[in-house]
């Protein structure tokens, strides 16, 4: 590393590997035994950062970015899953190393090496004075799920249509006209006169024509809901010599 980094100012930057992707954020720091100097980070992955992964620190360097490892996301992915309760025994440290190709430093006899936090000093000494208090939160999120199926289809029914029409026919109709005298002879005796006589008829011929045209699509339409869920939490109290109860 080409300077001292400093546990305080590792906490919560950004992780890049060694493509350049990014892989979270720092979530703890962890010293060396024998040189307290920052060795292992946990970056915080997942939905709403709730895995932490181990990622070596060495041959690592900071700039405006974040800190820069020298591991791919691959191998940071594929970790040993290992809690980040504050130590590492010999045989997490041993995995984590092997794991990462590293050859494994030889260890203080009780074989843990100290976590670090932004709140520590200078030279990343853990104050064991301090106690630090923890709570649970909800993390809320959504996923989309099937709700239903809809399908359109058409299908075919007979109904009974009536439609007025006009209609024209002929009809018979004599017409008499007097004849004055003079007007020519008559002659009595028998005659007859034909008419041929019209009339029209509806007609029904049936023609299928385009009337409407439908599609189902979905749309999507914002609501709220309210989630609830029991949570717990840590509480500080005091106690002096009289066994006095106080909260701080």
């Amino acid at each position: 590393m080409a300077k001292t980094m400093q546990p305080e100012e590792l906490i919560d930057s950004a992780v890049v590997d060694s493509d350049g992707n990014k892989l979270g954020k720092v979530g703890n720091v962890y010293l060396a035994d024998a040189t307290h100097q920052p060795e292992w980070i946990t970056v915080k992955t997942g939905l709403f950062g709730t895995k932490e992964s181990f990622v070596p620190l060495s041959g690592a360097h900071t700039d405006k970015d974040g800190v820069h490892v020298q591991v791919d996301k691959d191998s940071v992915s594929d970790a040993p899953r290992i809690d980040a309760d504050g130590h590492l025994s010999p045989e997490e440290s041993t995995q984590l190393y092997q794991h990462y190709g590293m050859p494994v430093p030889r260890t203080s006899p009780d074989g843990r090496m100290d976590r670090g936090k932004a709140a520590m000093s200078g030279r990343g000494k853990r104050d064991d004075r301090a106690m630090t208090r923890s709570e649970e939160r909800l993390n809320v999120g959504t996923e989309q799920v099937e709700t239903g199926h809809v399908r359109l289809r058409k299908y075919v029914v007979t109904e009974e249509q009536q439609v007025t029409v006009p209609v024209r026919h002929e009809e018979v109709r004599i017409e008499r006209e007097p004849i004055t005298r003079g007007d020519g002879t008559a002659e009595i005796g028998e005659a007859e006169q034909d008419v041929i006589l019209h009339a029209e008829k509806p007609v029904v011929r049936k023609e299928t024509v385009p009337v409407e045209r439908a599609r189902l699509r979905t749309e999507t339409v914002s609501d709220e809901q309210t989630v609830s869920g029991k949570v717990r939490k840590e509480q500080f109290e005091v106690t002096d010599d009289d066994r006095k109860h106080r909260r701080p």
